[in-house]
């Protein structure tokens, strides 16, 4: 079945930077179809709401696989987090993905490392590995880390390790185009890594901007996906190959709970995509979550993660002329109540949803224009 495909945005002629500033309670800004009028929806009233308010599930732009299979998946009786792994699955084993996944963008070294995290929100149980070489679907082995031990947290050899103890078999995820990929890197940005000194503080967006007019694949692309079931529980998984042409055993965001996934089963899930060490560095996912319990909603939610994390960017390279952060993080949030909202720090997000009638892909709401 073909599926809908529709895009909205939210416009306002508030400056978000300066109603953020002034406190959540201070105005009252426009919101997405998804959310009521006002932002001043207190702790109670959308708890009130939040009666079997599922099935829905939020994902991120590269996500339409995934909020289709992971909502055939609920309405079938799944748990959440079983219904999230299954979606995020798709996207992982498609090698046209190079973000995640079989055939993800590898290390400066020709070597892919996959990171994931999934979290459970009626046991508030959560399971990662990191840096996991030659197994292709991560998010899988994270399920097996939450519900087979009392871990959460796995890296490297020990994560491969015990993939293979739970049978999963090892392959080479370098595909040919990823391969090429990074050999053309090699030959042309190879004096632009990540390596740091005293001349050279070229940051991502620029470089990706040299990428592109080269030809040459270049991401920091995730898949996140939280799913509420239409008993309230909420289920989420973050999974990635990470930063393009990273130093081996770089971790980012993803597999780390709180920052690129959280999980609370009384509030809801958020998740991030994006320039991962600015989100492990404001704990986004975690605060995006505790702003809806705060009252929020999650678009609003978002923003004002996002601004948290724009105020205290001070590293000079990851600044415009303007004092904005010139990267990109894209936060994706669901509330308990079935209301959701996404936002980014530059224009050009989107994430992706699935209502229970069709699947969609919508534009994030920018932080600054």
């Amino acid at each position: 079945m073909r599926l809908g495909c529709r895009y909205a945005l939210a416009m306002s002629d508030i400056d978000r930077r300066t109603f953020l500033a002034a406190g959540a309670t201070a105005a009252v800004p426009l919101m997405l179809k998804s959310t009521p009028a006002s932002a001043a929806t207190t702790r109670g009233d959308w708890r009130r709401e939040a009666r079997r308010a599922g099935p829905v599930v939020i994902s991120s732009g590269n996500g339409l696989p995934a909020v289709t299979r992971a909502m055939e998946e609920l309405q079938r009786g799944a748990d959440p987090v079983d219904a999230v792994v299954a979606g995020v699955t798709l996207v992982e084993d498609d090698p046209g993905d190079m973000s995640v996944g079989y055939g993800g963008l590898p290390n400066e070294a020709g070597v892919v490392q996959l990171d994931a995290s999934v979290m459970h929100g009626p046991s508030h149980k959560a399971g990662a590995v990191a840096a996991i070489e030659n197994i292709r679907n991560p998010a899988q082995v994270a399920l097996r880390v939450m519900r087979r031990t009392d871990h959460v947290l796995i890296v490297g050899a020990g994560a491969l390790a015990f993939a293979k103890a739970h049978g999963f078999k090892e392959e080479n995820l370098l595909t040919e185009r990823a391969r090429e990929a990074w050999l053309k890197w090699k030959e042309n940005l190879n004096t632009d890594d990540d390596w740091l000194n005293e001349e050279q503080h070229l940051e991502r967006d620029a470089r990706a901007e040299m990428a592109e007019q080269l030809g040459i694949p270049w991401h920091y692309g995730t898949i996140h996906c939280a799913a509420l079931s239409s008993a309230g529980d909420v289920g989420a998984c973050t999974t990635t190959s990470g930063l393009s042409y990273k130093i081996p055993g770089r971790v980012g965001d993803s597999p780390i709970v709180g920052a690129g996934m959280f999980v609370d089963n009384e509030v809801g899930a958020a998740g991030a995509t994006g320039r991962g060490e600015a989100v492990i560095q404001s704990c986004g996912a975690f605060q995006t979550v505790q702003h809806m319990a705060a009252g929020l909603e999650p678009r609003e939610a978002c923003l004002k993660t996002l601004q948290w994390i724009a105020d205290h960017t001070k590293r000079r390279s990851l600044l415009t002329g303007a004092g904005r952060p010139n990267f990109n993080v894209t936060m994706y949030a669901l509330r308990k109540d079935g209301k959701w909202g996404s936002a980014c720090m530059l224009p050009g997000g989107s994430f992706t949803l699935h209502d229970g009638t069709e699947a969609k892909r919508l534009r994030s709401t920018p932080l600054f224009e």
